[in-house]
C-alpha cells in the first residue's frame, strides 16, 4: 500500500471540519489592493472572515469589510472564485473560501482601524495600507491565491 493510500485512510476516519469564508480583494484605482498585517499571522492579509449561519457570502463579505477596515461605501461587488482551502490536516479543518473583488475611491494611503463586530477580533486595531498589483509578496493563509484575477 502506498503513502498516499495510507493517508488518505486516516483522513477518512476522522470527521473534517468545513467553514465558509468571505475574503474580500479591495481594489484603488484599479491598481492597488487594500492589505493588513494583523496579529496571529505572519504576512499579509485582506479583510475576510467567517459567514454566519444564513447569512449570504456577498451579504457576509460586505459586513467584513465595514468591520475589519471601516470602510462603508465599496463600488459594485463581484464574485471572483470559491474555493476549498485545507486549514489544518489533523483534526481536519477546511476553508470554502469565497473570493469577492469590490471597488472603492479612498483617499487615505494608510490608518488604522479598530474592529468592530461580535468575533474574537473584535477590539483588535488593523493597520492598512495599498500594495501595487500584481502582488509579489506572500500573504497569510494563502489570501493571494487569486489576486491574478483582479488583472
Amino acid at each position: 500500500m502506498s503513502s498516499g493510500a495510507s493517508s488518505e485512510t486516516e483522513l477518512s476516519s476522522e470527521t473534517v471540519t468545513y467553514v465558509e469564508k468571505a475574503c474580500a480583494y479591495i481594489t484603488r484605482n484599479g491598481s492597488e489592493l487594500l492589505v493588513f498585517e494583523g496579529p496571529e499571522h505572519d504576512g499579509l492579509q485582506v479583510p475576510k472572515g467567517t459567514i454566519e449561519a444564513g447569512e449570504e457570502p456577498r451579504a457576509a463579505v460586505l459586513r467584513e469589510i465595514a468591520e475589519e477596515s471601516g470602510l462603508g461605501a465599496v463600488g459594485e461587488v463581484k464574485h471572483l472564485t470559491t474555493d476549498v482551502w485545507t486549514r489544518r490536516r489533523s483534526p481536519p479543518k477546511r476553508y470554502v473560501r469565497h473570493f469577492f473583488h469590490a471597488p472603492v475611491h479612498e483617499p487615505r494611503d494608510e490608518w488604522t482601524h479598530t474592529v468592530t463586530g461580535e468575533g474574537s477580533e473584535n477590539g483588535l486595531e488593523f493597520d492598512f495600507s495599498w500594495v501595487e498589483l500584481p502582488a509579489h509578496s506572500e500573504f497569510a493563509l494563502a489570501l493571494d491565491d487569486y489576486t491574478q484575477l483582479l488583472a
